[in-house]
């Protein structure tokens, strides 16, 4: 019994250690196994109907499903990262050569501000006006230059980007194709009952399909909008600022405001004021009220989690995991929940 104990401990020591190493290994494209694995439980239903329009022909099935993947979700991005690195290198130059003052625009501002308004910065001590007007300009050119520094970069690493999304597509294409066999495997070896397996697995499946789903429509549909509104009030680098907007929704709560906000208001101090009112209307009613209707829908009623939580554990994961952390956070607040629900309904846990 004693040898049969020590048998065990040492084989999952083993077991963790060759663990740990496989995923040392993937960690330089963690990112392209990540989202090949989320892309596949996402177009799961296509490949299985897919699957049956061909006859149950599995490699067929998934080169037909990879094929669509590409058609509607690779080349679009592609497209607009190239136009989005274009216009980001054209801000970055603009900001560099001076074209670009935030330090004016700030200027702009504080003379056309109200004396009651000064008096207000001067009641909390904001009374140096040009210190904070630096400050102000040189935190908004470090955004800026950050956010063109990262989409130039896109294209200077070019060579990476295509490295890990050919991974990428040749993972994707073995999880559509095995996936199912894969995931029944992984099932058998977890040491669970088959009951509370089968719940935590559909928390983990349901969970990333809405998060995925509802963050991506809600962050295309308000930085489209976002885009728009700022390409009709003529503001420089309109699909720019829409990717920025998309990025930024991905934050419940928060998200686009961060963007529209800033420009309504130098509408109207600089004297637009019929810009500055568009916008703003358009900003709480349209952009806001899609935030407002499309998450709780799309990511809190699947997910069953109420909004706060979807917010902290979405901003806790991109912390954490960077982007990746958008699906990553709700994912192991869903699985907490999960397994704190399981814990407190059974029996075995709690005798009498």
């Amino acid at each position: 019994m004693n040898q049969f104990t020590i048998q065990q401990k040492f084989f999952l020591l083993l077991l963790t250690i060759v663990t740990l190493g496989f995923g040392w290994i993937l960690l330089p494209y963690s990112g392209a196994v990540f989202w090949g694995m989320v892309l596949a439980i996402l177009f799961a239903p296509l490949y299985r109907r897919l699957l049956a329009a061909t006859r149950q022909k599995p490699t067929v099935a998934a080169l037909l499903t990879l094929a669509s993947i590409v058609v509607m979700v690779i080349l679009p991005l592609s497209i607009i990262t190239a136009s989005l690195v274009r216009q980001a290198a054209d801000i970055y130059a603009n900001v560099s050569s001076g074209q670009i003052n935030f330090g004016a625009y700030f200027q702009q501002v504080i003379g056309v501000l109200p004396d009651w308004l000064v008096g207000l910065l001067e009641r909390f001590e904001l009374t140096d006006l040009a210190s904070l007007e630096q400050k102000l300009a040189d935190g908004a050119a470090q955004v800026s230059q950050f956010f063109a520094r990262h989409a130039i970069n896109v294209g200077r690493n070019t060579f990476d980007f295509l490295v890990s999304l050919t991974i990428m597509l040749y993972l994707l294409f073995f999880l559509l194709r095995d996936g199912q066999a894969l995931a029944n495997r992984i099932k058998r070896a977890v040491p669970l009952s088959r009951m509370y397996k089968q719940r935590l697995f559909d928390n983990f499946i349901t969970v990333i399909r809405a998060t995925v789903k509802g963050n991506v429509l809600v962050a295309m549909a308000q930085g489209t909008l976002g885009g728009l509104i700022f390409w009709f009030l003529d503001v420089q680098a309109a699909l720019l600022w829409g990717v920025v907007m998309a990025f930024l929704s991905l934050l419940p709560a928060v998200g686009a405001a961060i963007v529209w906000a800033p420009v309504a208001v130098y509408f109207l101090v600089t004297g637009a004021i019929w810009q500055g009112v568009v916008l703003i209307a358009f900003g709480v009613l349209v952009i806001g009220l899609v935030d407002n209707i499309l998450r709780p829908i799309l990511v809190g009623k699947d997910t069953k989690m109420p909004d706060y939580l979807v917010l902290l554990s979405t901003l806790g994961g991109m912390a954490l995991f960077g982007l990746n952390g958008f699906v990553i956070g709700p994912v192991i607040a869903a699985l907490f929940i999960a397994a704190w629900d399981l814990f407190a309904s059974a029996e075995e846990f709690h005798p009498q």
